[in-house]
């Protein structure tokens, strides 16, 4: 096994909910809104020991762009074997993968982690990151360019 990649989807909306907030007791704050509901699908593998990112954004999260970015993973790493570690979405699961799976076991092994536990999926920490600390900056095209120009910094398991 030369690499281990933690796979996962994400919708990234230019709103996100809120988290945490406080007003005086009897008196309900107004948080003013967009009124519009943009955002982008995501799919995304972390490599924690390279730091590396590969990700693809999609209309829709299914069999098929989820195929479609397994060859994105195979291209963007030539040589060795990959284990991918991801949960167990019904997306990858699908029969549509068998054939592709099984002509490029030599190189792509998928992992599912147990049921209901995204704590033990790295690349939830990132998504963490994204949805928490950067959403108040400039809207969607901040996650682009955050997502092509973003290493991971082991000491910290955060972006640097």
């Amino acid at each position: 096994m030369d690499h281990i990649l933690f796979e996962d989807e994400s919708m990234i909306r230019d709103y996100q909910a809120l988290q945490k907030t406080w007003f005086a007791k009897g008196k309900q704050r107004m948080i003013k809104t967009t009124g519009k509901h943009r955002g982008v699908k995501l799919l995304e593998t972390l490599d924690y020991a390279e730091g590396k990112i590969v990700w693809k954004e999609d209309e829709q999260y299914n069999a098929e762009s989820f195929f479609a970015f397994l060859g994105e993973v195979l291209i963007a790493y030539p040589t060795g074997k990959i284990v991918m570690v991801l949960d167990n979405a019904r997306i990858h699961h699908a029969k549509l993968l068998s054939s592709f799976l099984q002509e490029n076991n030599y190189r792509l092994e998928l992992v599912f982690l147990p049921p209901y536990s995204p704590e033990l999926n790295l690349v939830e920490g990132l998504w963490k990151w994204l949805k928490a600390d950067v959403r108040d900056r400039d809207g969607l095209q901040i996650w682009k360019h955050l997502l092509n120009n973003t290493q991971i910094d082991n000491a910290t398991n955060k972006p640097s």
